[in-house]
């Protein structure tokens, strides 16, 4: 998968949802608090 942040090639331990996008290690973080959860 490519992060959607950066681009860089990453890896999941999970299947990510088609409509969610999908962030490396390093761009994870900056995503993570403040978004809606479902």
């Amino acid at each position: 998968m490519k992060c959607a942040d950066c681009g860089k090639d990453s890896e999941v331990p999970f299947e990510p949802k088609p409509d969610r996008p999908v962030y490396c290690r390093e761009c994870f973080p900056k995503h993570r608090s403040g978004g809606q959860r479902f």
